[in-house]
């Protein structure tokens, strides 16, 4: 089974998951500093940086659902489609923080919305468990990064270079 979105071979929503689930954890840091007493901007650029997360989680929830439409109807469809709910559940709890800060992010975040940044980054983290499992069942039978196989191409044949005509 492979993802319908690939670049160059691999699938893309795995490499897209990476920027909203980083983005969110910086965002706790910023806000995290801030609640603890760092400096006020903090606080603004923690919204900001999730704001940022929250369009990449966008983009991400699009090439999940472009991949759910080729999984099978079996055990990997229920887990491929909790995997995107998780990371739905994720985004809404920081886009709950962002609506609640929305009319001044400068006052930073309050000890009650870090704790449902807290909450969203523990429903991401058991989203990238599942999207951990999802590509070693995505990925069965590629080949071993440390074979010779690996440096084939997409196709598995090898490039070959035209020579110029005389």
């Amino acid at each position: 089974m492979q993802s319908r979105l690939r670049v160059q071979g691999h699938p893309i929503q795995p490499m897209l998951v990476t920027f909203p689930f980083g983005l969110f954890v910086c965002a706790v840091v910023f806000d995290l500093t801030d609640v603890l007493g760092g400096p006020a901007f903090l606080g603004l650029v923690g919204y900001w940086t999730a704001v940022a997360a929250l369009f990449a989680a966008a983009l991400t929830t699009v090439a999940g659902m472009v991949d759910l439409w080729d999984v099978p109807a079996d055990r990997t469809r229920a887990t491929a489609i909790t995997f995107n709910l998780l990371n739905v559940a994720m985004s809404a709890l920081f886009l709950i923080s962002c609506l609640v800060r929305a009319d001044a992010p400068q006052s930073g975040a309050s000890t009650v919305l870090l704790g449902t940044e807290l909450v969203g980054l523990a429903v991401g983290a058991a989203g990238v468990r599942l999207g951990a499992r999802l590509m070693r069942q995505f990925e069965v039978g590629r080949a071993d990064a440390t074979s010779l196989d690996a440096l084939r191409g997409v196709t598995g044949s090898t490039v070959e270079i035209a020579r110029p005509r005389s």
